[in-house]
């Protein structure tokens, strides 16, 4: 929010099924619930709520993919209702995720005929839940299915196939075919964007950067043959003029996540170096210790990391505190993970560090406190630290010139 007000630009932000569902998902929140946490920071920002749009992400059966297709597909399209009652604007529609009673061949994905058919019907759901709802902004809708699952996805050596223009024709011609099958011909002229992989994804210590080149036939296939526009998924740790070139090839929604976490990581670490060298100058400080609790708290719970790591131990330790993946994320809210936490910023509120130390750990945020654009505030170096990357997207969308002063 703080990016966007200062660019004055609109704000995507986006929720995925399993973080928030009519049953919680693991956030605890419902649809509502989300809309009025992020209202309520919108207020305490003074960001004004008519340039945020909020959107659903991976809106279909995959959290229910364990039932038999119909029990899954109910709650999917009870799911579809709630994000467009709730006032969610942006619906991505992905039913590609096979069912417990789907018959797939090992490694192939559900028949496009299957998924399209089951977007439609999720669509229907969300044109009930308007129509009954009377709101002012009709739902704009996304379809595709080459993306990564909810929650990331594990890559090999190999860059990921770009997708060829013949699969996204027959793609947009079945999901065309199976919108009009349902009346859905109004709702199909809002289908503003097609999910597509443009080559780029990122592993546990891997980045596979955009190459312009081989996705120049799929940005020509936007502009010839496609009204819309593409949606790109897993573009963190992507150069800056990397994002700008996608942006400018019509992958004009980047999709950005695990970067964000991974700055806000990055610093609470650099902070805890900068806590350890002040503890031994300042024996009445009690260290937070945030690295163990983090450690020990990931390895009591390993829900959250155990399948997307491989290796021996210490190569697993190595992953659980730098993957790219970042699911560290996950164990922030732990009590004794976020405890150890506000321990470091309230022992770096009462004892600020000099600048010569942080300039050592935080050098971008040393210089942005010389220049008097930063306070020295452990909230404030967090927020920078992340607010590093976001402006990174800023630039991709023109929001900022590249000799602009960063933040």
């Amino acid at each position: 929010m703080r990016q966007a007000k200062r660019d004055e630009s609109l704000l995507l932000i986006e929720a995925t099924s399993n973080q928030v569902n009519q049953f919680g998902g693991y956030t605890g929140q419902t649809p509502k619930d989300f809309v009025r946490f992020v209202r309520g920071i919108a207020q305490s920002m003074k960001m004004p709520w008519e340039n945020v749009i909020l959107g659903g992400d991976h809106l279909g059966p995959h959290v229910w993919r364990s039932s038999n297709s119909k029990e899954a597909m109910n709650k999917a399209c009870e799911l579809v209702r709630e994000y467009v009652e709730a006032g969610f604007a942006k619906i991505h529609l992905d039913a590609s995720m096979p069912c417990a009673d789907d018959v797939v061949e090992p490694h192939r994905p559900l028949a496009e005929e299957i998924v399209s058919a089951r977007a439609a019907e999720l669509c229907e759901a969300a044109e009930s839940a308007y129509r009954a709802t009377a709101r002012s902004v009709r739902p704009r809708y996304v379809i595709g299915t080459e993306v990564p699952i909810p929650g990331g996805e594990q890559v090999g050596a190999q860059a990921p196939e770009v997708t060829s223009t013949r699969n996204l024709a027959r793609t947009l011609e079945i999901a065309e075919e199976a919108f009009r099958a349902r009346g859905l011909r109004e709702a199909w002229k809002r289908v503003i964007a097609v999910v597509v992989q443009p080559g780029v994804e990122f592993g546990d210590t891997s980045v596979f950067q955009y190459d312009a080149r081989k996705a120049k036939a799929l940005s020509q296939f936007c502009t010839k043959q496609w009204g819309g526009v593409y949606e790109a998924h897993s573009t963190d740790y992507q150069t800056k003029q990397a994002l700008r070139a996608m942006v400018g090839d019509h992958f004009a929604i980047l999709k950005v996540g695990p970067w964000l976490t991974f700055a806000f990581r990055e610093a609470i670490m650099a902070l805890e170096r900068i806590e350890q060298e002040l503890a031994s100058l300042r024996p009445g400080m009690v260290a937070s210790r945030v690295q163990e609790s983090l450690e020990r708290t990931m390895l009591e719970s390993p829900g959250y990391w155990k399948s997307y790591y491989r290796g021996d131990e210490e190569e697993l330790r190595f992953a659980r505190r730098y993957s790219y993946s970042d699911r560290v994320r996950y164990y922030w809210p732990h009590p004794a993970v976020s405890g150890a936490v506000q321990q470091l910023i309230s022992n770096l509120t009462k004892d600020p560090p000099p600048l010569s130390l942080l300039s050592q750990y935080l050098p971008q945020e040393a210089e942005q406190m010389r220049e008097g654009r930063l306070a020295n505030r452990p909230e404030e170096l967090i927020r920078h630290k992340v607010l590093e990357v976001i402006e990174q997207y800023a630039f991709a969308c023109g929001m900022k010139r590249e000799n602009e002063a960063a933040c």
